[in-house]
């Protein structure tokens, strides 16, 4: 269990990760409050090193934040490794491996396994429709847990649910992928890649902000944004400002739920989505 009395009017933070930020693909996050039902979009700010992202953890709290990277592994997996069944021993134990080192052992396991069943899966993937979070690439969500989680440890920030910390500055998994999903279906509405950085892709984050601005998703809040704030998500063509957006929308939802909404017996290995 991990009943946590709800912060009082804490920052909200939502973070689109990167494993491996540079000055032009950096960790994007923005920062909000909520009124009521309405979430207002304070600023936007951009982390290009995994210190400095360690640095902002540090700033005081209250605060609450959806962080776009999984938490924890799935049990089966962790079993199948013989590696610690205890989360935080776990946690240093996959921080003090490579990623060549972990790409060999998640490959191994894969191998071994029939075709179409060949990752493990957290108990959260299925409701949140989320990549395993072992699979190291496309989109390499291994490396994120492994670059990030440790770095919320080293913070001493509150993971409800897997790891006790100041009870003022909490962290959630977030994923944005479950609310862009509930409000355009499965249109793609970013890429990396300038070559797909489409018409299409523009239309379908015009379309994704408006549903997020009229409170058409089942969190039942409104995005209160600027005209350049509006401007500066839609012109974003990597999506990752969005997605930082997404992740702050969660966090909003989870402000106000007992336990941040989170069910009440969630694996201790595994953790949880938020709003999944």
């Amino acid at each position: 269990m991990h009943s946590s009395a709800p912060l009082a009017d804490p920052l909200l933070l939502g973070v689109d990760f990167s494993s491996a930020p540079t000055r032009r693909k950096p960790i994007t996050v923005a920062l909000g409050r909520r009124r009521g039902q309405v979430l207002l979009l304070e600023r936007l700010q951009a982390l290009d090193s995994l210190p400095a992202f360690g640095e902002f953890l540090q700033r005081p709290g209250p605060w609450l934040g959806g962080f776009d990277f999984p938490f924890g592994l799935p049990r089966e997996l962790v079993h199948a490794l013989n590696w610690p069944q205890q989360w935080p021993a776990l946690i240093a134990h996959y921080a003090a491996l490579t990623r060549a080192e972990i790409r060999a052992q998640f490959a191994a396991f894969c191998d071994a396994r029939p075709v179409g069943a060949k990752f493990a899966h957290r108990a959260t993937d299925g409701p949140a429709g989320a990549s395993p979070s072992m699979k190291w690439v496309n989109p390499p969500v291994a490396y994120m847990l492994h670059a990030g989680v440790p770095l919320l440890l080293g913070a001493g920030v509150h993971l409800p649910g897997l790891h006790p910390g100041d009870a003022k500055r909490v962290a959630l998994e977030a994923y944005p992928g479950l609310l862009a999903r509930e409000l355009i279906a499965r249109r793609s509405y970013k890429s990396d890649d300038k070559a797909k950085q489409s018409d299409e892709r523009l239309i379908a984050r015009k379309d994704l902000l408006e549903a997020l601005e009229q409170g058409r998703s089942r969190l039942g809040l409104r995005l209160k944004l600027s005209h350049a704030q509006r401007d500066a998500l839609v012109a974003d063509a990597s999506g990752d400002r969005l997605d930082a957006v997404l992740c702050l929308m969660q966090a909003a939802w989870a402000q106000d739920r007992e336990g941040y909404g989170l069910p009440p017996a969630i694996d201790p290995l595994e953790g949880w989505i938020t709003s999944a």
